[in-house]
């Protein structure tokens, strides 16, 4: 992937060698294929970030706000990456799910989802206790929602596969190419980096955990800063993995855009539970124990994650309690399978969402995709990202084409 390059110039940089980055050069190399374009990935291998450290769910579109760029990238999203992992012969099921109640208080909020998935589009279906017994024997609830569309695939075969497909077309996608800075006039833009200076037209930033800070280098001022939540996993031992068939869900909370402890049956074997949803204290901090001083000054000062802080501490202290705690988090798992046991639980790589906060401490519950003259920056894009990464990417080549068509 790092051949040398032959030009310093390209019709398109795209910062950021996740999916969403390779999704959207793949869709501007399908739509513009006589345009060069060149992914700059600061990492030495793509997808080591949200792309690399997810539990490979293939998401229906069901929890998301109709009309919304969620439920809209998601329902085609879905279709459009079940159909490229179709072609280029890319492990993907399609297994279904339930989102279970498992308290009285919670019925209202299930029948709520179920509406949404009505008016999305999605195949889904109200069922009592015995349907989700059927289902999912190990599953205590008092009733669910069915959803058929949800999926696992692979995600990081997906990102090889664009890779590829980029490279097909005539793009080059440059690992260990970081960013330094951007420097643009009326007539010309160059983007500094580790592999040279490179003059183009149009710059994409889709580097999500750094998107913000992207932004900033571009010369613009986001309204969102990003906020990095690290969610904490474990796997189930073999003798437990009966316990759950797919994936099982519980009743979200609607104040917050986290799907709560779940677990999910995984593409290549085993079951993951989690994860959690705690503050991380760098924004590549996948441990505990992993401390940036610049990231964690940045979000102690910043006043969107101090009003965030005084609303929502109680449930702070509940995630960081599941962090430090195991039976804390085995305990929310019983909630859903009573039959795990703490044995069952073994330690597996935690992820680290990035998650854009505005000022007044409102969590961004939507996709963010903003465009400054000959830049496109993706703001907000955690979960179902993977999943709407096609559509997502088609988009963005849509709003390209005022520069590139010319």
């Amino acid at each position: 992937m790092n051949d040398q390059m032959d030009s310093l110039s390209a019709d398109v940089v795209v910062v950021g060698g996740g999916i969403v980055g390779l999704a959207t050069a793949y869709q501007i190399s399908c739509r513009f294929p006589d345009r060069q374009i060149i992914v700059l990935e600061k990492e030495k291998v793509l997808a080591q970030h949200q792309s690399g450290h997810n539990s490979g769910v293939l998401h229906s579109g069901i929890y998301y706000r109709p009309g919304s760029l969620k439920a809209i990238n998601c329902r085609e999203g879905r279709a459009r990456m079940q159909a490229f992992c179709e072609e280029h012969d890319i492990p993907h099921e399609i297994c279904g799910k339930v989102i279970v109640a498992t308290r009285e208080d919670e019925l209202g909020r299930l029948d709520e989802i179920y509406r949404r998935g009505q008016q999305n589009g999605i195949r889904c279906e109200k069922i009592d206790e015995h349907e989700v017994r059927r289902l999912e024997p190990h599953c205590q609830a008092i009733a669910g929602v069915h959803v058929q569309d949800a999926g696992i695939v692979d995600y990081r075969r997906v990102c090889y596969r664009l890779c590829e497909l980029i490279q097909q077309q005539g793009g080059q996608v440059r690992t260990a190419a970081r960013l330094i800075g951007v420097t643009h006039s009326v007539n010309e833009t160059v983007v500094e980096s580790t592999v040279g200076a490179i003059k183009t037209s149009l710059v994409i930033n889709c580097a999500g955990l750094q998107s913000d800070r992207v932004a900033r280098l571009c010369g613009h001022r986001p309204e969102v800063k990003i906020i990095p939540f690290r969610g904490e996993y474990f796997e189930l031992s073999d003798e437990a993995q009966h316990l759950c068939r797919n994936l099982i869900y519980p009743v979200p909370d609607p104040a917050f855009p986290f799907l709560g402890v779940h677990f999910t049956r995984m593409i290549h074997g085993g079951v993951e539970c989690g994860p959690n949803a705690v503050l991380a204290t760098a924004r590549e901090g996948y441990t505990k124990w992993d401390f940036n001083l610049k990231d964690f000054w940045e979000v102690l000062t910043y006043s969107g994650f101090l009003r965030l802080s005084l609303r929502h501490w109680t449930m702070g202290l509940a995630e960081i309690r599941r962090s430090w705690f195991r039976s804390a988090f085995l305990a929310a798992l019983q909630r859903l399978i009573p039959e795990v046991r703490d044995e069952h639980l073994l330690s597996s790589p935690a992820g680290v969402r990035a998650q854009a906060l505005r000022p007044d401490g409102t969590l961004v519950d939507d996709f963010v995709i903003q465009r400054e003259g000959n830049f496109i920056h993706v703001l907000n894009a955690p979960s179902p990202a993977a999943t709407s990464s096609l559509n997502i990417g088609l988009h963005i080549a849509e709003q390209s084409a005022s520069v590139l068509a010319d």
